[in-house]
């Protein structure tokens, strides 16, 4: 009978495993792999750190007549930040009745106000569409 090899033929499927081919690719990932998360991370710092800079809510809203629609806001800024916020009113088919922007140049960081939005017709929601820094 014929022994049975326990190594591949040389030279048939080329060169052998090189340990300092595999160094260096694992040099070569790890230094990758920091330098992603690292973009990543500054990435994501900057989406948190420029949102937190003026962002506005809708607290409630009140139809106050055919007209009219109340709008309570509440506005999270810098001391320093100034800003415009749009807000809009919705008829019941969905359609947009009323639009308005607003600018915030307090010089505090939480601002609470009370809008009247004047509508063309009977309003039966409010939206706030966006709010931006100047």
């Amino acid at each position: 009978m014929n022994a049975v090899r326990e190594q591949l033929p040389e030279g048939r499927y080329g060169r052998s495993a090189d340990a300092r081919a595999d160094r260096k690719l694992k040099i070569v990932g790890s230094v990758l792999g920091v330098l992603l998360l690292g973009v990543v991370s500054w990435i994501g710092y900057d989406y948190i750190s420029g949102k937190s800079a003026f962002s506005g809510e809708l607290i409630k809203f009140k139809v106050a007549s055919a007209q009219a629609v109340d709008v309570h806001l509440e506005i999270r800024k810098g001391a320093d930040v100034s800003g415009t916020c749009t807000l809009r009113a919705l008829a019941e088919s969905g359609a947009e009745v009323g639009r308005k922007d607003i600018a915030f140049e307090q010089r505090e960081e939480l601002v609470n106000e009370v809008v009247t939005l004047r509508t063309t017709e009977r309003a039966t929601a409010a939206e706030l569409v966006s709010c931006d820094a100047r």
